[in-house]
């Protein structure tokens, strides 16, 4: 059973107090800009109508996030598990510091996405972007997987300044016709292998399969991996030598 919330009118808390009292899936009509909604959830489905305010879905911890609309800043900030899909596109630190599940974006991510994400053992966090992403995209990004597929992007590669400043884990996939350069000095970039367009076509095909794109030609064109170059400066800050 899904329990139908109609946002308008209400403030963050007491919007977040009846979504948490929902004893199944809740779908939110109205919503706009309002706060926190599904932080901490697990075992439900949430689907919002409307604009996702900040720190959609933190902490979240195993449920599903549906937006069909934008989201603003801090989309998934330290979730743990579960997924979160947005019909639209996303602020400012999307995915910062997530240690665990899925965040899909359609559209754009604004500035500093994947700050911080980090991965132990067989969690791994993945955030797939379907346009491009703003500056500092995978600051100080310590694990975890990013993909940004640059789908209308004129630019010539689908993010800003300062790809991976402080990176020191993980590893991030560009869509771009080649190699990009001016990066920061601990990160390296080189053309996907086989190997690793096998490690991102699930992630592919669960995007294309959530927003109808078309797997086959994202995956025809050239991609690109930046991850910590082996003299990176900062390793020897995060781990022990």
């Amino acid at each position: 059973m899904t329990i139908s919330i109609d946002a308008a009118g209400k403030d963050f808390k007491t919007l977040g107090e009846l979504v948490r009292a929902a004893g199944g899936d809740v779908e939110i009509k109205n919503c706009l800009g309002q706060r926190y909604l599904g932080a901490g959830a697990r075992g439900k489905k949430i689907t919002i109508q409307g604009v996702a305010g900040n720190a959609l879905g933190a902490y979240l911890d195993g449920a599903e996030i549906t937006v069909f609309g934008n989201a603003q800043e801090a989309v998934g900030d330290t979730m743990n598990r579960g997924l979160i899909c947005i019909h639209g596109s996303s602020g400012d630190a999307t995915g910062y510091a997530m240690r665990g599940g899925e965040i899909y974006v359609q559209g754009d991510a604004g500035y500093r996405a994947g700050i911080h994400m980090k991965a132990y053992g067989d969690q791994v966090p993945v955030l797939v972007i379907g346009g491009s992403a703003g500056s500092f995209l995978g600051e100080y990004q310590a694990g975890g997987v990013i993909v940004v597929l640059g789908i209308g992007c004129e630019r010539r590669y689908p993010f800003n300044y300062f790809c991976g400043a402080g990176m020191h884990g993980g590893k991030i996939y560009v869509r771009c016709r080649e190699v990009p350069s001016g990066l920061p000095e601990q990160v390296a970039a080189r053309p996907a292998a086989e190997a690793d367009l096998e490690e991102i076509r699930p992630y592919v095909r669960r995007y294309c399969g959530l927003f109808g794109a078309d797997e086959a030609g994202l995956m025809a064109h050239p991609f690109y991996v930046l991850s910590p170059n082996t003299q990176n400066p900062y390793k020897q800050l995060y781990t022990s030598l």
